[in-house]
Protein backbone atom coordinates (compact mmCIF):
# COMPACT_ATOMS: atom_id res chain seq x y z
CA UNK A 1 0.00 0.00 0.00
CA UNK A 2 0.79 3.55 -0.74
CA UNK A 3 2.21 5.69 2.23
CA UNK A 4 -0.10 8.52 0.38
CA UNK A 5 -2.94 6.46 1.70
CA UNK A 6 -4.92 7.05 4.84
CA UNK A 7 -4.23 9.96 5.53
CA UNK A 8 -7.17 12.50 6.98
CA UNK A 9 -5.84 16.00 6.49
CA UNK A 10 -8.02 18.89 8.11
CA UNK A 11 -8.14 22.65 7.66
CA UNK A 12 -9.47 24.61 10.66
CA UNK A 13 -9.65 28.27 12.20
CA UNK A 14 -12.40 30.73 12.75
CA UNK A 15 -14.35 33.09 9.96
CA UNK A 16 -12.30 34.38 7.63
CA UNK A 17 -8.86 32.86 8.67
CA UNK A 18 -8.52 32.02 4.90
CA UNK A 19 -8.81 28.02 5.80
CA UNK A 20 -11.28 27.46 2.80
CA UNK A 21 -8.58 29.13 0.44
CA UNK A 22 -5.93 26.94 1.69
CA UNK A 23 -7.41 23.63 1.38
CA UNK A 24 -8.57 25.00 -2.49
CA UNK A 25 -4.94 25.62 -3.42
CA UNK A 26 -3.78 22.17 -1.55
CA UNK A 27 -6.93 20.27 -3.92
CA UNK A 28 -5.14 22.02 -7.37
CA UNK A 29 -1.63 20.78 -5.41
CA UNK A 30 -2.43 18.00 -5.30
CA UNK A 31 -4.61 17.29 -8.62
CA UNK A 32 -1.40 18.82 -10.66
CA UNK A 33 0.43 15.76 -8.78
CA UNK A 34 -2.24 13.12 -10.05
CA UNK A 35 -2.30 12.13 -6.33
CA UNK A 36 -5.79 10.81 -5.89
CA UNK A 37 -8.05 12.91 -2.68
CA UNK A 38 -11.35 14.02 -2.29
CA UNK A 39 -12.00 17.60 -0.31
CA UNK A 40 -15.01 17.75 1.74
CA UNK A 41 -16.23 20.72 4.28
CA UNK A 42 -18.44 20.47 7.08
CA UNK A 43 -20.63 20.77 8.08
CA UNK A 44 -21.80 19.52 4.35
CA UNK A 45 -19.96 17.09 2.21
CA UNK A 46 -22.58 14.63 0.48
CA UNK A 47 -26.03 15.55 -0.26
CA UNK A 48 -27.93 14.93 3.06
CA UNK A 49 -24.95 16.95 5.03
CA UNK A 50 -25.30 19.48 2.34
CA UNK A 51 -29.04 19.98 3.51
CA UNK A 52 -28.32 20.10 7.41
CA UNK A 53 -25.89 22.70 6.71
CA UNK A 54 -28.32 24.76 4.74
CA UNK A 55 -30.56 24.38 7.79
CA UNK A 56 -27.30 25.09 10.45
CA UNK A 57 -26.47 28.30 8.69
CA UNK A 58 -29.72 29.64 7.47
CA UNK A 59 -29.59 33.60 8.94
CA UNK A 60 -33.10 32.46 9.98
CA UNK A 61 -32.87 29.61 11.83
CA UNK A 62 -32.93 30.28 15.83
CA UNK A 63 -31.56 26.84 16.86
CA UNK A 64 -30.29 26.41 20.73
CA UNK A 65 -26.84 25.57 21.37
CA UNK A 66 -27.37 21.73 21.88
CA UNK A 67 -29.93 21.51 18.59
CA UNK A 68 -26.78 23.27 16.68
CA UNK A 69 -24.41 20.36 18.01
CA UNK A 70 -26.30 18.09 17.26
CA UNK A 71 -27.24 18.88 13.55
CA UNK A 72 -23.56 19.66 13.47
CA UNK A 73 -22.91 16.11 14.48
CA UNK A 74 -25.58 14.31 12.23
CA UNK A 75 -24.17 16.38 9.64
CA UNK A 76 -20.72 14.50 10.61
CA UNK A 77 -22.38 11.55 10.44
CA UNK A 78 -23.66 11.34 7.28
CA UNK A 79 -19.99 12.14 6.00
CA UNK A 80 -18.29 8.96 8.00
CA UNK A 81 -19.33 6.39 4.95
CA UNK A 82 -17.96 8.60 2.28
CA UNK A 83 -14.62 8.95 4.47
CA UNK A 84 -14.17 5.65 5.42
CA UNK A 85 -15.16 4.86 1.52
CA UNK A 86 -12.29 7.00 0.62
CA UNK A 87 -9.86 5.99 3.58
CA UNK A 88 -7.64 3.05 2.16
CA UNK A 89 -7.31 4.98 -1.68
CA UNK A 90 -7.14 8.41 -1.60
CA UNK A 91 -5.97 11.66 0.69
CA UNK A 92 -8.65 13.55 2.52
CA UNK A 93 -9.06 16.90 2.90
CA UNK A 94 -11.30 18.15 5.46
CA UNK A 95 -12.48 21.95 5.32
CA UNK A 96 -13.58 21.72 9.31
CA UNK A 97 -13.94 18.71 11.56
CA UNK A 98 -13.91 17.72 15.08
CA UNK A 99 -12.01 20.69 16.48
CA UNK A 100 -14.65 22.86 14.96
CA UNK A 101 -16.84 21.67 17.30
CA UNK A 102 -15.19 21.35 19.93
CA UNK A 103 -14.00 24.99 19.90
CA UNK A 104 -17.30 26.17 18.57
CA UNK A 105 -19.96 24.51 20.49
CA UNK A 106 -17.90 23.60 23.73
CA UNK A 107 -15.38 26.44 23.89
CA UNK A 108 -17.62 29.29 22.18
CA UNK A 109 -20.85 28.50 23.42
CA UNK A 110 -20.15 26.24 26.39
CA UNK A 111 -21.60 23.06 25.71
CA UNK A 112 -20.34 20.13 27.69
CA UNK A 113 -17.16 18.67 26.67
CA UNK A 114 -17.57 14.91 27.51
CA UNK A 115 -20.82 15.11 25.67
CA UNK A 116 -19.05 16.33 22.61
CA UNK A 117 -16.79 13.86 22.97
CA UNK A 118 -18.50 10.85 23.21
CA UNK A 119 -20.88 11.35 20.00
CA UNK A 120 -17.23 12.00 18.03
CA UNK A 121 -15.72 8.88 19.54
CA UNK A 122 -18.52 7.10 18.65
CA UNK A 123 -18.96 8.43 14.77
CA UNK A 124 -15.42 8.39 13.74
CA UNK A 125 -14.52 4.70 15.59
CA UNK A 126 -10.89 3.93 14.67
CA UNK A 127 -10.74 6.79 11.60
CA UNK A 128 -8.06 9.00 12.84
CA UNK A 129 -7.05 12.26 11.78
CA UNK A 130 -3.52 12.62 10.34
CA UNK A 131 -2.74 16.26 10.48
CA UNK A 132 -4.38 19.48 10.75
CA UNK A 133 -3.48 23.56 9.92
CA UNK A 134 -4.89 25.64 11.77
CA UNK A 135 -5.24 29.13 10.66
CA UNK A 136 -5.17 31.87 13.03
CA UNK A 137 -6.53 35.69 12.32
CA UNK A 138 -6.62 38.33 14.30
CA UNK A 139 -9.83 40.27 14.66
CA UNK A 140 -9.19 43.41 12.35
CA UNK A 141 -8.26 40.93 9.25
CA UNK A 142 -11.23 38.51 10.43
CA UNK A 143 -13.98 41.66 10.50
CA UNK A 144 -12.72 43.33 7.25
CA UNK A 145 -12.59 39.45 5.12
CA UNK A 146 -16.03 39.37 6.46
CA UNK A 147 -17.18 42.46 4.82
CA UNK A 148 -15.79 41.66 1.47
CA UNK A 149 -18.48 38.62 1.70
CA UNK A 150 -21.48 38.89 -0.42
CA UNK A 151 -23.36 36.69 2.12
CA UNK A 152 -22.90 36.23 5.70
CA UNK A 153 -24.29 32.78 7.21
CA UNK A 154 -25.79 32.90 10.75
CA UNK A 155 -22.17 31.65 12.24
CA UNK A 156 -20.65 34.84 10.39
CA UNK A 157 -22.48 37.49 12.76
CA UNK A 158 -21.72 36.71 15.86
CA UNK A 159 -19.75 39.01 18.07
CA UNK A 160 -15.81 39.97 18.49
CA UNK A 161 -15.48 37.92 22.04
CA UNK A 162 -17.60 35.02 20.50
CA UNK A 163 -14.96 34.47 18.04
CA UNK A 164 -12.15 35.52 20.12
CA UNK A 165 -13.24 32.56 22.77
CA UNK A 166 -13.49 29.87 19.69
CA UNK A 167 -9.90 30.43 18.49
CA UNK A 168 -8.53 30.63 21.88
CA UNK A 169 -10.05 27.39 22.11
CA UNK A 170 -8.40 25.90 18.75
CA UNK A 171 -4.96 26.93 20.02
CA UNK A 172 -5.78 25.09 23.41
CA UNK A 173 -6.55 22.31 21.62
CA UNK A 174 -3.68 22.67 18.89
CA UNK A 175 -1.34 22.82 22.23
CA UNK A 176 -2.30 19.23 23.31
CA UNK A 177 -0.79 17.55 20.17
CA UNK A 178 1.80 19.84 19.11
CA UNK A 179 3.59 17.41 16.34
CA UNK A 180 0.12 17.00 14.33
CA UNK A 181 -0.44 20.87 13.96
CA UNK A 182 0.52 23.60 12.37
CA UNK A 183 -0.25 26.92 13.15
CA UNK A 184 -0.67 28.90 10.14
CA UNK A 185 -0.72 33.04 11.00
CA UNK A 186 -2.89 34.52 8.52
CA UNK A 187 -2.51 37.72 8.93
CA UNK A 188 1.27 37.00 6.80
CA UNK A 189 0.70 37.34 2.85
CA UNK A 190 -0.84 34.20 1.51
CA UNK A 191 2.18 33.66 -0.85
CA UNK A 192 3.81 32.63 2.35
CA UNK A 193 1.50 30.56 3.74
CA UNK A 194 0.84 28.65 0.60
CA UNK A 195 4.70 27.53 0.35
CA UNK A 196 4.84 27.00 4.60
CA UNK A 197 1.62 24.41 3.77
CA UNK A 198 2.94 22.88 0.72
CA UNK A 199 6.23 22.25 2.33
CA UNK A 200 4.14 20.73 5.12
CA UNK A 201 2.02 18.69 2.77
CA UNK A 202 4.99 17.68 1.14
CA UNK A 203 6.18 16.06 4.14
CA UNK A 204 3.34 14.47 5.24
CA UNK A 205 2.46 12.54 2.18
CA UNK A 206 5.54 11.08 1.59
Amino acid sequence: MSKTKKKIIVFEGIEGSGKTSHINFVSKYLKKKKIKHIKIREPGGNLNSEKIRKLILNNKSTFNKNTDLLLYLAARSENISLIKDNYSKKIILIDRFVDSTIAYQHYGLGVDLKIINQINNYLLGKLEITFTFLNVVNQNNMINRLKRRKKLNRYDKFNKNFYHKVQKGFLKIASKNEKKYKIINSNLKIEQNKKIIINTIDRIIK
